[in-house]
């Protein structure tokens, strides 16, 4: 079986897995990285959204031999202590009914607001569609980007 040297969260992980093996199942079976969720396996929910060389990517649908260079940081990367700015404002803002999808969220946003510091409300709704929330959590995620976009800048 192939072994892959990743660096995930700034920390070099050597891993024994097929070469078709999504990314996903490295971080939560062989890691134990179980932040980043499993929902759909087709790359349509988000659920399972972290950053590769700092774009947001869904996870489920990379396989590990693919990403071997890239630099792979998880929402238990984002911040050691939950103080980066998206992570604040989801506290602040109270985000969450059931939680499920606020990693792949919170990694989506983290991801758009270094590209765009200053978003008004349909760049946000553009940039945050592509990640599903089952409890309908929209208009607090929408303020919780606002909110973080203001302690970023």
């Amino acid at each position: 079986m192939p072994v892959y040297n990743l660096k995930i969260n700034g920390q070099s992980h050597r891993v024994e897995a097929d070469q078709d093996t999504p990314l996903l199942w490295i971080l939560r079976d062989h890691l134990d990285m179980v932040g980043t969720k499993f929902s759909c396996g087709i790359g349509q929910c988000g659920a399972c959204t972290i950053h590769i060389d700092g774009a947001a990517t869904r996870s489920c649908l990379l396989q590990v031999s693919m990403i071997e260079k890239a630099e792979i940081t998880t929402i238990e990367g984002l911040s050691e202590d939950i103080s980066h700015p998206v992570q604040q404002a989801w506290k602040e803002v109270d985000v969450p009914q059931c939680g499920y999808c606020q990693a792949g969220q919170m990694m989506s946003a983290a991801a758009f607001l270094k590209q765009n510091a200053t978003p008004n409300k349909s760049e946000i709704r553009d940039a945050m569609s592509g990640n599903i929330c089952r409890c309908a959590s929209y208009n607090r995620i929408e303020e919780a980007v606002k909110v973080a976009a203001s302690k970023m800048s």
